[in-house]
């Protein structure tokens, strides 16, 4: 007798999510079990878009449906596997006109404490990454006093369209949609804002901007502590967020208040990135400018998740002053390697936090 759904939902407990350590079963990621004969067809909803294991998470259940034929002397023939993300997200937890963006599932921030640490070269790179492993992206240039988008996406040449009076359509490149202060201002243009102006220009760029579907939309935010992440954390449930940090010591200064920030709002810390770790020379050397470590001894001190580390790397710094991101996955096997490994390491954290259901929308008391 063939295999039935019962035997396979069986085996199917026996196959654990790699970042949460449980069944997938239990974790309810089974969403379908269709027996054909010798052929098994099974639905799993995995719990982000980008998900990094997701042919880790395969190639154990094929093997453990054909483990549990061949215990029963029922050889299986195709075991196809199935893979959704329809998780629901903080956003989508927010009911009717509540919701600001009702399109996009997860809500990343990419601060810094401290100014100069690379954060906008991370939150572009993080961008295409995520969308390379098959998500579907948005960028929010929000660094409103000194965006960097129109530089490194290329945007030079780009005029912002509107969909209607009140809504800007983002820009497509490099695989991902984007939206940047830069491209509404004259290029040269000091944008000398107080606070209640600042908060404008984010709210506008955040919630009047046509999105459509995202399974992520990265925010990167000015250096600090100021209006703009505050602004960003009343306005919308973040999934949470990431701190950039260099290897020295004044740099871990720094990005601990910007993880302090985050917790006092009630913003999830996805994790910490090292910057600048070191430098590749021309002889193709590893030299430690800055003291490489400081950045992940400084998560583990603070108890947080270490996403991976980026070198001081020429070709990072063309690319992206080119306007060119795509092409760090394809001049250097090094830097391309070091950049995916942040981008899954952050996708299995939004995994981990999405099951947690850890989401909470920010709040904060003023005394």
């Amino acid at each position: 007798m063939p295999l039935t759904q019962d035997d396979v939902l069986a085996a199917l407990r026996t196959v654990m999510d790699p970042d949460l350590n449980r069944d997938l079963v239990s974790l309810n990621m089974v969403k379908g079990v269709d027996v054909q004969g010798d052929e098994v067809r099974i639905h799993i909803e995995l719990t982000t878009p980008a998900c990094p294991m997701k042919d880790r998470i395969r190639n154990d259940i094929q093997a453990a449906v054909r483990k549990a034929g061949a215990e029963r002397n029922q050889p299986v023939g195709t075991v196809e596997v199935e893979f959704s993300a329809d998780v629901r997200s903080p956003q989508q937890k927010m009911q009717g006109k509540d919701n600001p963006l009702p399109g996009v599932k997860h809500v990343i921030a990419i601060g810094a404490g401290k100014g100069g640490v690379g954060k906008s070269t991370v939150a572009v790179n993080v961008a295409v990454g995520l969308a390379r492993m098959g998500a579907t992206v948005g960028l929010l240039d929000g660094d409103i006093y000194g965006p960097s988008g129109p530089t490194m996406l290329g945007l030079h040449d780009a005029q912002p369209r509107m969909v209607d009076e009140k809504t800007l359509l983002p820009f497509e490149t490099c695989g991902i949609k984007a939206m940047t202060i830069g491209k509404l201002v004259p290029p040269d243009k000091a944008l000398i804002w107080r606070g209640p102006m600042a908060h404008g220009a984010f709210r506008q760029l955040a919630l009047q901007t046509a999105w459509g579907e995202l399974d992520y939309l990265i925010v990167d935010l000015p250096p600090g502590t100021g209006d703009v992440p505050l602004s960003l954390a009343q306005m919308l449930p973040l999934s949470g967020a990431v701190v950039v940090c260099t290897p020295q010591r004044v740099a871990q200064d720094d990005a601990r208040r910007a993880v302090r920030m985050f917790q006092q709002l009630g913003v999830e810390v996805l994790g910490v990135i090292e910057n600048m770790s070191y430098f590749i020379g021309d002889d193709g050397k590893e030299y430690d400018l800055f003291g490489r470590g400081g950045a992940e001894l400084f998560a583990q001190g603070m108890n947080l998740p270490f996403l991976g580390a980026l070198p001081i790397h020429m070709d990072l710094r063309a690319n992206c002053d080119n306007g060119q991101p795509l092409k760090n996955w394809e001049s250097n096997e090094t830097l391309a390697s070091e950049l995916d490994t942040i981008c899954r390491n952050l996708a299995s954290q939004i995994s981990i936090a999405t099951m947690a259901g850890r989401y909470v929308q920010p709040t904060l008391s003023v005394r």
